[in-house]
């Protein structure tokens, strides 16, 4: 299935885009359906069903909240963030629910949102929502959220179908070696071959506006990071960091020291990704790059290129988010960006190559040294696992998302230190990156089951 670089880079909310903006996406489609049937209005009870990943993180991640929102009729790329703790509150406290916001139906929580610890079959992210009648069920419907906010239904997870679209594109690639191809064959670079395949589905202007928009939101999540200060929530006690640093780098204070003074630079990208995760996991507005979790690596490194590259501009901004997007591409169709199917690997991992991609890419990189950046960057990841304590999206993944921005700026720096000659393809470290998240164990993928998860509680 084609796939979009503004399907990527999706404007959402916090915590998670496969636990909360997918949810909700789904709970909206579900609305849209029973519409479509002239269904609605004869709804008299909902049922919402959580199953495997959903249901065991399901809480920390918000996504009850998230389903509950989407059938209120709420969109993650429209709602504002500050409207969902009232109207959460309004529900439990009069046990209606507002659907579509216009048809009042009753809701008891403990009744109708159910938690269900057994997976369904064709994904670890699975829900399923049935409206009844006065006269017994009108309608019922599953949905996978497979990471990045992506969401299909049980007719398409049957069809082994990631989207509806059919799509053709004028350079189609499957794999690196595809895309590589391509590009030499018809003389593009990995940022102008994308741009290609997006005028499918909109004009050049659409698209640098587009991304230009995209870029404007990032920013904007990270100001919004910079400025909160305080415990975030879920019962942790975490406190935001952002702020204070920034103040500290702003005072030029600790030049002193031997990482300070010859590394400065790495301040500020620590900065940035701290900024924007700490705002996804408070539920702020941000952007999946490619998921929530993992939402902080390409806003971080392209806030660093964007600081300190001397003439800077619009374009590069467009050129590195079409070279991310193209390694994203690779990482969701031949393996997973879903931390619930192959764990923090495909979250972490995928978005650090893809911003090493970016980075090596608006560098001047040739197309074999941005697809070195980004296997450097995906296999030094390899085996990453996703434990959150708490099931929340705080320990340890804001620190996770510091620690691969650095990482993707180095991976990039190698790059292109070399010629672009490697012996691992990107390709195989996807691959492997697919068979790693196939062999761990179930409480290693988004459960709070193990690892870390467990050992941080009983420390």
């Amino acid at each position: 299935m084609p796939i979009s670089v503004f399907d990527l880079f999706k404007v959402g909310v916090g915590p998670s885009s496969s636990h909360t903006v997918g949810p909700m996406k789904a709970a909206h489609d579900f609305v849209d359906e029973l519409r479509e049937r002239e269904l609605l209005e004869g709804v008299c009870r909902l049922e919402v069903q959580l199953f495997g990943s959903l249901s065991a993180t399901g809480i920390g991640h918000a996504t009850d909240r998230a389903v509950i929102m989407g059938l209120m009729g709420e969109r993650p790329d429209r709602i504002d963030p500050a409207l969902i703790g009232p109207s959460i509150e309004a529900l439990r406290e009069t046990a209606t629910l507002r659907l579509d916001n216009r048809h009042p139906v009753p809701f008891l929580w403990e009744r109708d949102m159910q938690l269900h610890a057994d997976s369904l079959p064709h994904h670890p992210n699975a829900m399923r929502l049935i409206a009844h009648g006065h006269g017994g069920e009108l309608y019922r419907n599953t949905y996978y959220s497979v990471g990045g906010g992506f969401v299909i239904d049980e007719a398409q997870a049957a069809r082994g179908e990631l989207d509806a679209d059919t799509t053709e594109l004028p350079y189609n690639f499957q794999t690196a070696a595809d895309m590589m191809r391509l590009c030499r064959e018809n003389g593009l670079r990995i940022s102008e071959l994308m741009l290609e395949n997006e005028k499918v589905w909109r004009s050049e202007p659409e698209i640098r506006a587009g991304l230009w928009q995209i870029w404007l939101a990032m920013k904007d999540c990270v100001a919004k990071g910079l400025e909160a200060e305080g415990v975030l929530p879920g019962g942790l006690n975490v406190r935001r960091r952002a702020r204070s640093l920034h103040q500290r780098l702003l005072a030029a204070e600790d030049n002193h020291s031997l990482i300070a003074s010859t590394l400065s630079a790495m301040d500020w990208v620590n900065l940035y990704a701290l900024a924007v995760n700490e705002e996804n996991a408070a539920g702020g507005r941000m952007v999946t790059a490619p998921t929530n979790g993992a939402a902080g690596i390409i806003p971080a490194v392209l806030h660093y290129y964007m600081q300190f590259q001397p003439g800077a501009s619009e374009r590069d901004v467009v050129d590195f988010l079409l070279a991310a997007g193209a390694v994203g591409i690779l990482c969701k169709k031949n393996a997973s960006i879903s931390g619930a199917e192959v764990g923090c690997q495909g979250e972490v991992g995928s978005a650090c190559a893809m911003a090493a991609a970016g980075l090596t890419e608006v560098m001047g990189g040739s197309i074999d040294q941005v697809e070195n950046a980004a296997e450097i960057g995906l296999e030094h990841n390899l085996g990453l696992t996703c434990d959150p304590v708490g099931g929340l999206v705080q320990v340890p993944c804001i620190e996770r998302n510091a620690i691969a921005s650095v990482k993707a700026i180095n991976a990039a720096q190698m790059a292109l230190r070399g010629d672009g000659e490697h012996f691992i393809s990107l390709d195989k470290v996807i691959r492997t990156m697919r068979d790693t998240g196939a062999d761990m164990q179930a409480k290693y993928k988004e459960t709070s089951m193990g690892g870390l998860a467990v050992n941080a509680i009983e420390c």
